[in-house]
């Protein structure tokens, strides 16, 4: 929830580094970076900062956010919006963020099929009735892999100067750590998961019997998920409504997959082609200085192939060549480039995907370029 601002003014004497909340995100993240889910939703995400932090990590493909406030969502939301750089260069995963406003005391179908749902600083806002409703919902309805459940852990509370009952005036209760392993292993016991406890927030040296700061319940599903007949029967009313949505750029796209490969294929067959010129050039010179000594390492050389000898070359050969004011590269020597390689997979792929978008010759197995520009420098 959105109580960072008012945490670091109660937690900064202790002087938590880094503070606090970027040691929660931090667990989530770490915890990410282990269990590489694909799928993630955040409840109670608030200003999305977690959200923000996730998009990030390349295992994620769907990010979903949850908030009761709508307003609170929308002054940070803009920051999940694809920057031009994702653009220029999309990236080999899709990713999709959406936020949603709605209660977590409902359920709503679009928040099935996740691998791992976070509620950070979450519960402790949850009026009787909604904590009563919410493991139905997240951990029968929702069911993911894991489910990270962070709280205050009230006896940390002493040793936070200006705390009087709860840290937050929106709080509506702080467990101990007892109170919260207690609903947390009743919780996992009744829906089939365990649960692991720690926490972020470590006490000040011979305070230790406090526990953290913040206590922390990491549950883990037993056993795999439902199997469709019985998602089928669960509701298909949504609950929620979806204030943003944003699909970012993919090389899973065909569309930006096409412009990175045409992009990818015209600088490789560039550079090839430079490098080529500079040889022939390099040979011509030589044998200017010294007609009987001509030593050519680069064969065939400037114009002397007819068009057929020109194909058969192509064809057999993974050597660029020159015919005339042409250069021809094979498509064969491009696509033996690491990064073409991995974008089309194929070479059948990579002819596809160039197919009206790069000079190529009649036959379709070489780029061409004209070589008059390069003499004209020369």
């Amino acid at each position: 929830m959105d109580e960072n601002f008012q945490e670091e003014r109660f937690t900064g004497i202790i002087k938590f580094t880094p503070p606090l909340y970027k040691q929660r995100y931090q667990f989530i993240k770490d915890l990410v970076g282990k269990y590489k889910p694909k799928k993630v939703a955040d409840l109670g995400c608030a200003d999305c900062t977690l959200l923000w932090m996730l998009k990030f990590c390349s295992c994620i493909e769907v990010l979903a956010g949850l908030d009761i406030c709508a307003s609170v969502m929308k002054e940070k939301m803009h920051r999940l919006s694809p920057l031009p750089g994702d653009y220029l260069q999309p990236a080999e995963r899709s990713l999709t963020v959406t936020l949603h406003h709605g209660s977590v005391a409902h359920k709503d179908p679009c928040m099935l099929g996740f691998d791992l749902v976070t509620c950070i600083e979450l519960i402790e806002h949850l009026e009787q009735s909604e904590l009563k409703k919410f493991p139905e919902v997240v951990f029968g309805f929702m069911s993911p892999s894991i489910v990270v459940i962070s709280t205050p852990n009230s006896e940390f509370n002493p040793l936070l100067p200006g705390v009087t009952l709860f840290r937050h005036p929106d709080h509506k209760f702080e467990w101990n750590r007892v109170q919260f392993q207690s609903w947390a292993l009743e919780t996992a016991r009744h829906y089939d998961y365990s649960v692991e406890f720690t926490g972020v927030g470590h006490p000040p040296t011979g305070m230790e019997n406090v526990g953290f700061c913040t206590q922390i319940g990491v549950f883990v599903r037993k056993y795999p998920q439902a199997s469709e007949s019985a998602q089928s029967e669960k509701p298909t009313k949504a609950a929620y409504k979806t204030v943003f949505k944003a699909v970012y750029p993919s090389l899973k796209d065909k569309k930006y997959l096409q412009n990175a490969v045409v992009s990818e294929v015209i600088f490789t067959a560039q550079i090839i082609k430079q490098s080529l010129m500079d040889r022939l050039m390099s040979e011509h010179e030589e044998y200017n200085d010294d007609p009987t000594e001509r030593k050519s390492k680069f064969q065939p050389s400037m114009s002397c192939f007819s068009e057929d000898l020109g194909k058969l070359v192509v064809e057999k050969s993974m050597e660029p060549f020159v015919n005339g004011n042409v250069v021809y590269i094979p498509l064969t020597t491009i696509f033996s480039f690491p990064k073409v390689n991995r974008l089309c997979g194929t070479f059948e792929k990579l002819s596809e995907l160039i197919a009206g978008k790069v000079p190529l010759s009649s036959d379709g197995s070489a780029v061409m370029f004209n070589t008059e520009h390069e003499n004209e420098e020369n």
